[in-house]
């Protein structure tokens, strides 16, 4: 049996993971939320120099919290932070949460990108992004859009827009993994001024153009960055139903990084908040621990850049962008 997409092509092919966006077309930006039908084992790993994070440190496996029941993914900046409270006082609501005795806590950990930069009026006469993610979470469902969406909306890359991406991978052990970003990087998906991804040795089909590999690489030890070296980050999830604990799903993190040095030049930078959670629905256990776990890395690395190559080339135009888009430029 050979690796194979999944049904969507999209982390939700996961089975029991919802995710829904949410926009506002005139601030150019949005929020994203991925959650479940029940709660799962999460961790993350944090490799860019300049993160913006919530109630990530109690995802490390030597912290009590065993489970969570959605991340967030924002623009805004810090003030993107405040979907994290939308979705947890929606959350709530539900009564989804961590029981503390006889209270239930809604821990919702969450990213954000900085697009503050991006064309869009960031002067709010109140912060909007709480309602957006209230509204992301009523909206999560098994399939949704790429590119120019939630989390994405006014992401940019050094070149061209980025975008939400997505991307899933059926591995023989019959586990599923699947891969959701916000791509807001600093360098750039696509090689020198060309059309071709960095990710196209790792693309299935023709799921960001079929163009193959580039034919020439131009210089590359001094990459193409952003005139604005502080507008940046990439966020992303990687989910398995992998039965994996919350050590196991911090090491999935670790090794999904190489997917965005794969897909992004330069990645980790000082200046990009670079971080990936990982997840865990448990509903599949190891048939043989070793090799699976290592499969499964590796598995999330190659979804990982395919879902950035995905976000790119999905990106939509839309009024005062700062930078065209890949359909855009190359048709």
């Amino acid at each position: 049996m050979t690796a194979t997409t999944g049904a969507r092509n999209l982390i939700t092919d996961v089975p029991g993971l919802l995710v829904g966006n949410a926009q506002d077309a005139r601030v150019k930006s949005g929020v994203t939320v991925l959650t479940a039908d029940h709660p799962f084992v999460c961790g993350i790993n944090v490799m860019g120099g300049a993160p913006g994070s919530r109630e990530t440190e109690l995802l490390a496996p030597d912290k009590t919290v065993a489970q969570v029941d959605a991340l967030v993914l924002s623009g805004g900046s810090a003030l993107g932070l405040d979907a994290c409270s939308g979705v947890a006082n929606a959350m709530r609501a539900q009564g989804r949460g961590f029981r503390v005795g006889v209270w239930n806590i809604t821990i919702i950990p969450g990213a954000i990108i900085f697009d503050m930069g991006n064309g869009g009026n960031k002067d709010w006469p109140e912060n909007p992004f709480a309602a957006m993610g209230a509204q992301a979470l009523a909206a999560a469902a098994q399939t949704f859009d790429l590119g120019t969406i939630g989390a994405g909306t006014g992401a940019t890359t050094a070149t061209l827009k980025g975008g939400l991406g997505s991307a899933s991978i059926t591995l023989p052990s019959s586990h599923t993994v699947g891969a959701l970003v916000v791509v807001n990087a600093l360098g750039s998906a696509t090689v020198g001024d060309g059309s071709h991804f960095w990710a196209a040795p790792f693309e299935i089909g023709n799921e960001f153009g079929g163009l193959g590999v580039a034919s020439d690489y131009p210089e590359t030890h001094v990459p193409k960055t952003k005139l604005a070296a502080h507008m940046n980050t990439t966020i992303g999830i990687v989910a398995t139903d992998a039965t994996l604990d919350k050590g196991q799903c911090t090491r999935l993190a670790t090794a999904a990084q190489d997917g965005y040095a794969r897909a992004l030049v330069p990645s980790h930078t000082p200046m990009d908040g670079d971080l990936i959670f990982a997840l865990s629905t448990a509903d599949k256990p190891l048939g043989h621990p070793i090799a699976d776990t290592l499969t499964l890395g590796h598995a999330a690395a190659t979804c990982m850049a395919r879902a950035i190559a995905r976000a790119v080339f999905a990106a939509s135009a839309a009024p005062d962008d700062t930078l065209p888009t890949w359909a855009g430029r190359f048709g």
